[in-house]
């Protein structure tokens, strides 16, 4: 206990070190309940007399309703109910300006799978036994899969509330003399590049259970990672009071983005609960998962950047199609995110980005993991690494002499504060043998490297309000244990074990004496969810508000009794200390006791909203303005079977600057979730839907879609960088999804520096892979470019 030093929160006061959370390595508080098969998901609640729901869904990709007959469904015995799209009329969305989307059809299905009609019975069997009895007569529509042709048609529009044709969201603007810039630059790189669609995959389907109670209260348990969207549109589209709606969330098996939004399950199951009088669980088939996702969206990316003659930008002028699918989900965010998320870590000196989001006849896409920034964050790196091999800098270097640096402001007129890019360069280099091993790597074996930044949540959230962006409640208890009351929703990343090591830090306690409950509408303040990487900083920051306000009542109470200043008294390690003299303590259980025989019951909260001064005055502006920056950069090398156009990823050095990692372990972990994510996207992954076939998705099963298992995951040296931003609870910024953006570019620099092809279209698939050598061997074969630097080597 002799062993003292400042802690880097700003305070002054000496504390123990022995007994300190931040910064230690923490299993996840619910990990052993996960692991011991004990955690109750929702599909594991079972209620007295629940019925079993299933929705019926459309085998036409575009059609007309013209009548659905739901009474050969009710006719068999066990069907308790079924409704259509006209019980539930009111259209919704997340984003408040874009409701273009009904819990169930009401006119016409824009996509196979769109939901017509749901039942509700005693069990599964006659459930599906319903759903294929409803009659439901269709007058098919042209369906267009493809969304350059979806903008130029002049037929019906496909979403039934679109305003302008296929159009779903526009996006032009443009940041200094782009034009002037291009036209004086020593190199100008005019590149296309396409990035396929793909999807979450949780492993947890979803899945819904609602009831009423006695007293007219609708509880809806859901495994949605943003229950308070869930709770504002419940009540929107079912006319249903809020203060008489419950959302509460179980434990989550993944979401990684694809849970932020209401389904259509929710809806259902709340209003056959209210039909029935029983409560009713929904749970999609994994197919039905595929039909509904809400996952990366497809872009056509036309990138133009120019560089002066020693690398250094001097514009980008971008120009973006989304293929948005039938409805709006997050698009509207995602058509800014394309562009406005580029603005770092390099500066930009002139930038123009105009990207256009369309309807077509598919699921629709929405936020995965990096939500819209993935794509255009490839294009740009792989024209830095194209730039670097035209005017013979060095990757890296190159890099680094395009540094934004700290404390900054983007193009675009975000405020970036800490920024830790050049340690996250240097970092990667150091780790992978850049400098002495790149360079005699054999031909077919390549390193690569990236970079990015990505936001600590987003300034302004979905909606107006000026009400906080999250609150945190915390409890103390006589018998020396804390109860935190938190909205958010931990979908695996670790945010309850965050607020408790939070909590555990200022207040001197274990991670087991902390109880912490989370995401139940009933009994939590509101947070607004589980996305744009936000909980971190803005949960963590009400957290650590709360905590401080307790700490105080303690260690005054504390210092009231030995009779010294509060800021004399320490709590660590379960015990209050006199930091004068550290032989004197008392138990943390008696201190509590103490301030509450002085302030009655030990409670407090925190909020927190985002300061309104990160952003730029432009319309637009404040999409992509976040408190904080996170930055990253990797380097990945590759191996290429120039036989087969196998790419094999050996290794990946991931070098992630959170600002401070409040719990390392985790924080690694998130880095390489990221980065398997991202190596999935990069090589293997395709949410394809089949226009030749009537636009069903082409791959709806785990077996089917291509994804890496354990044996296809390289070695992964997750890297913690820590340059602490003032805006972050102990200077934290977020890790969850910024991690994935550099993976994916990586890998396309490896694979040219091992084999000479540049790939310009996701995924890196052996057909692509040899197609590209092929016309390399023929370019080569006319004298238009030499052989491979690697192969004369070899």
């Amino acid at each position: 206990m002799a062993d003292f030093r400042k802690v880097g929160d700003g305070r002054d006061e000496a504390r123990a070190v022995a007994g300190h959370q931040v910064g230690r390595a923490h299993r996840k508080i619910d990990a052993v309940d996960r692991m011991r098969g004990v955690a109750r998901y929702t599909d594991d609640l079972k209620l007295p007399g629940m019925l079993h729901g299933r929705i019926k869904r459309s085998p036409h990709a575009h059609a007309r309703i013209i009548a659905i007959d739901p009474a050969p469904a009710l006719a068999l015995p066990g069907v308790h109910a079924v409704i259509t799209g006209a019980d539930l009329p009111t259209p919704y969305g997340v984003i408040p300006w874009t409701p273009d989307e009904n819990a169930l059809a009401v006119t016409k299905v824009c996509h196979v799978g769109d939901g017509v009609a749901a039942v509700a019975a005693v069990d599964e069997d006659t459930a599906i036994a319903a759903v294929d009895a409803i009659v439901v007569s269709y007058q098919p529509l042209p369906a267009i899969f493809d969304p350059v042709a979806a903008l130029a048609s002049t037929d019906e529009p496909i979403n039934p509330y679109a305003k302008h044709g296929n159009l779903s969201k526009h996006v032009d603007l443009a940041f200094g003399d782009v034009d002037g810039a291009l036209a004086g630059s020593a190199l100008v790189l005019d590149t296309e590049f396409h990035f396929e669609g793909s999807t979450h995959a949780a492993l947890e389907p979803h899945c819904a259970l609602a009831t009423v109670d006695g007293h007219g209260v609708l509880t809806v348990w859901s495994a949605t990672q943003v229950s308070h969207y869930l709770h504002r549109e419940l009540a929107k589209v079912l006319g249903w009071p809020a203060h008489r709606l419950r959302v509460i969330q179980p434990p989550v098996g993944g979401a990684f983005g694809g849970k932020s939004e209401p389904f259509d399950l929710e809806f259902c199951a709340a209003l056959l609960a209210v039909r029935t009088g029983r409560p009713v669980k929904f749970l999609y088939t994994r197919e039905e998962v595929f039909l509904a996702h809400r996952g990366r969206h497809p872009m056509a990316m036309h990138y133009k950047t120019g560089f002066d003659r020693d690398g250094r930008i001097t514009a980008v002028d971008a120009r973006t199609v989304i293929d948005g699918g039938a409805y709006s989900s997050f698009g509207l965010v995602t058509t800014y995110y394309s562009g406005q998320l580029l603005g770092a870590p390099y500066l930009l000196p002139a930038f123009r980005f105009d990207s256009t989001r369309a309807y077509t006849n598919k699921p629709a896409c929405g936020p995965k993991r990096g939500h819209g920034s993935v794509q255009p964050r490839f294009a740009l790196e792989s024209q830095l690494d194209m730039a670097a091999v035209e005017l013979g800098v060095d990757p890296i270097e190159l890099r680094r002499r395009n540094f934004l640096g700290a404390d900054a402001r983007t193009i675009n007129q975000f405020a970036v504060g800490s920024c830790g890019f050049l340690e996250c360069l240097d970092r990667v280099e150091a780790g992978s043998g850049w400098r002495a091993r790149r360079a005699r790597l054999p031909y077919g074996r390549g390193l690569g490297v990236a970079g990015s930044t990505y936001i600590s949540g987003t300034n302004y959230c979905i909606y107006p309000t000026e009400l906080p962006q999250a609150a945190v409640q915390i409890t103390l208890d006589r018998s020396g244990r804390a109860r935190i009351f938190t909205g958010a929703n931990d979908i695996g990343q670790g945010s309850s074990t965050m607020v408790a090591v939070i909590a555990a830090e200022e207040l001197g306690l274990d991670l087991a004496d902390i109880r912490v409950v989370a995401a139940d509408s009933d009994l939590c303040p509101v947070d607004l969810g589980a996305y744009s990487s936000r909980v971190t900083l803005m949960v963590g920051n009400a957290c650590l508000a709360a905590a401080r306000a307790l700490r105080g009542q303690v260690a005054g109470a504390v210092a009231r009794r030995w009779q010294l200043a509060p800021g004399q008294v320490g709590l660590v390690a379960r015990a209050a200390i006199d930091l004068t003299d550290p032989a004197r303590r008392c138990s943390l259980t008696e201190a509590f006791q103490w301030a509450e025989a002085d302030h009655g019951l030990l409670t407090a909260a925190g909020s927190y909203d985002t300061p309104r001064d990160r952003h730029g005055d432009y319309r637009g502006g404040t999409i992509g303005a976040s408190p904080a920056y996170s930055f990253t950069a990797h380097v990945a090398e590759v191996e290429v079977d120039v036989a087969t156009g196998e790419v094999r990823v050996v290794e990946v050095w991931a070098a992630h600057d959170c600002g401070k990692a409040l719990s390392p372990s985790i924080v690694a972990g998130q880095i390489e979730g990221s980065v398997y994510m991202g190596l999935a996207e990069a090589l293997m992954e395709a949410h394809t839907v089949d226009g030749a076939h009537g636009g069903v998705v082409a791959a709806p099963s785990l077996l089917d879609y291509r994804m890496p298992t354990a044996l296809d995951t390289p070695a992964i040296h997750a890297l913690i960088v820590e340059h602490p931003d003032a805006q972050g609870p102990y200077g934290a910024k977020e890790a969850g999804e910024g991690p994935l953006h550099p993976i994916i570019p990586a890998i396309a620099s490896a694979i040219y520096d091992a084999i000479g092809v540049r790939l310009t279209r996701t995924p890196f698939a052996p057909p692509q892979v040899l197609a590209a050598l092929t016309d390399r061997a023929a370019r080569e074969a006319a004298g238009a470019l030499a052989p491979h630097k690697r192969r004369e080597v070899g």
